[in-house]
């Protein structure tokens, strides 16, 4: 028989009420196979279980945690929203996201990206999701590299274990990496795994 003050201690911090039980926001980064930059979004109640975790898995899978700075300046938040064209022209979609202020809009086949400034993205996917002709299939503030490393064979298939390993932990929210990897190549790893 537990006592009464355990219990309602137990269920304070179930109900985030306890102190030491609140979650923030944490960063990580560092270095893949092939010297692909990773960045990592983190909800954590505990810094040293999630460092450690993510340090385990790096050093596991041939990366390496960076010092704070070394890799989060290699991505920009950005608007990223993806979707597809089903009865617009290319050109005019291009025209509209530009009047909306759009940094960016990229084709490939029926595809669309687009990329906005975070200050804009409300109001281009608002004005995009009263557009009829295209159909949105996610859209969300993201980070985005600068620059990507292309990487091919071996060491793509390590970098897509490692970030795929750095998903799976409870506390990751998201992962970012500057990789570019042919669609093929992802297709056959995810069939591996």
């Amino acid at each position: 028989n537990m006592p009464m003050d355990t219990v309602e201690r137990a269920i304070k911090r179930g109900a985030g009420g306890e102190e030491g039980s609140h979650l923030e926001e944490v960063f990580y980064e560092g270095y893949g196979p092939g010297g692909v930059a990773i960045l990592i979004r983190a909800l954590t109640d505990n810094r040293n279980r999630t460092a450690n975790e993510i340090k385990h898995i790096f050093s596991r899978m041939d990366g390496s945690l960076a010092e704070k700075g070394a890799v989060a300046w290699q991505f920009e938040m950005k608007g990223h929203i993806l979707g597809e064209i089903t009865g617009l022209s290319p050109d005019e979609l291009f025209e509209f996201a530009l009047k909306y202020g759009a940094d960016d809009v990229q084709f490939e086949d029926s595809s669309f990206e687009i990329i906005t400034d975070p200050k804009d993205f409300q109001t281009i996917r608002e004005a995009l999701s009263s557009l009829s002709g295209i159909h949105i299939q996610s859209s969300d503030i993201t980070y985005l590299p600068k620059n990507t490393v292309p990487l091919e064979g071996e060491t793509a298939e390590r970098v897509l274990r490692l970030v795929s390993a750095l998903e799976d932990l409870d506390d990751v929210q998201e992962v970012y990496a500057n990789f570019d990897i042919p669609a093929e190549t992802m297709l056959q790893v995810a069939a591996k795994t």
